[in-house]
Order: C-alpha cells, then sequence, then structure tokens
C-alpha cells in the first residue's frame, strides 16, 4: 500500500447515500465502493462502466484477470490486486499462476495467447498503444470485440488504480492475506 491512512476515508453505514446502499442489498460493502460513495454521482456512472468490464465483458474471465492483476501490479496497487487475487482464484488461475503475472510476459510457463495478452497490459500501461507486431499476437487468439473489451479492461484498471493509490482506499482486513508485499 502506498499509503498507511486513507486520505478520503470510507464512509460508515451510517453515512453511506440510501440508494448506493440499496445497489448492493444485504452485500458487504468494500473501501473501494465505502470511498467512492463521497461523489454518488460519480460512483453510480462509474459503477455502469466497471459492471460493463468486470462482468458483461467478452474477454474470458480468466484472461481478464491475468490483465487486471497485470495492471495493479504495474501500477502498485496494493488494493486492486489484493481485491483480484480472490476473483482470480475463483475464475481458475492458480496461486502460482497469480504469482507469475508480476514477472510478466516473459515467464517461459505462459501460453502464447496469455504472453500476447500480457505484453499488450504492459503496452498500454506504458505507453497507452500496443505496438503493431503484440496487436498481430493478440488477435491470433482473442477476436475484435475480446481485444476492444481487453484494452478498455486495461485502461478501466489503470484509472481504478490511480484514483485507489491516491485517495487511498485500504485493504479489508479479509484480504490482507493477498498482499502485493507477498
Amino acid at each position: 500500500m502506498r499509503l498507511s491512512t486513507p486520505r478520503v476515508p470510507p464512509l460508515s453505514d451510517e453515512e453511506m447515500p440510501a440508494d448506493i446502499k440499496e445497489l448492493f442489498g444485504d452485500a458487504p460493502l468494500l473501501n473501494i465502493f465505502r470511498t467512492l460513495s463521497h461523489h454518488p454521482d460519480l460512483f453510480r456512472r462509474w459503477m455502469v462502466f466497471g459492471n460493463h468490464v468486470l462482468g458483461e465483458s467478452t474477454l474470458p474471465a480468466r484472461e481478464r484477470e491475468i490483465a487486471i492483476l497485470r495492471v495493479g501490479h504495474l501500477r502498485n496497487s496494493g488494493y486492486e490486486w489484493t481485491q483480484h487475487v480472490r476473483i482470480a482464484l475463483d475464475c481458475g488461475l492458480s496461486e502460482e499462476e497469480i504469482r507469475r503475472i508480476r514477472t510478466g510476459p516473459d515467464a517461459p510457463e505462459w501460453t502464447d495467447a496469455e504472453r500476447a495478452l500480457l505484453r499488450a497490459t504492459d503496452e498500454l500501461v506504458e505507453d497507452a498503444f500496443v505496438t503493431d507486431s503484440t496487436w498481430n499476437s493478440v488477435t491470433e487468439h482473442f477476436d475484435t470485440q475480446q481485444t476492444m473489451d481487453l484494452v478498455f479492461a486495461v485502461g478501466q484498471y489503470n484509472l481504478v488504480s490511480m484514483a485507489l493509490n491516491t485517495l487511498g482506499v485500504q485493504v479489508e482486513e479479509e484480504n490482507l492475506r493477498f498482499s502485493l508485499s507477498d
């Protein structure tokens, strides 16, 4: 974690706007949602896009999580990393594969498709552009909608990582075991 205390503290249950609490029903409210609820209009609009990237994307869930975790690692976003390690495990990634995401596309154990995905993620984070060579590799394995969803997933989680890091959103106690420092 870049900050040990939040710059924008998460709202308590009593402070949460009622309409946002309704969106989650009885589900526990994570610190990211409690923090972003300081700006309810932004939060509601961001959730529409975020829900597409996380739940409606054409990119397979396993591949989506590889890209998201790579962004979290590259942006040193402890919160993003810990949240998505849990999701990645549920999507079929092994703990060894999750650790290998930190090494990046040059780890020999990756398939050609995974290597292309990781290389594209690295290039997008580094330069906001995918080179022709990498694009050609990606499109050998993913169709047009999937490649578009990859670009938007990387963009979404780059943005989220910036917000999490800058606002100081703290990892929930139950997720500390998935820390980037492991």
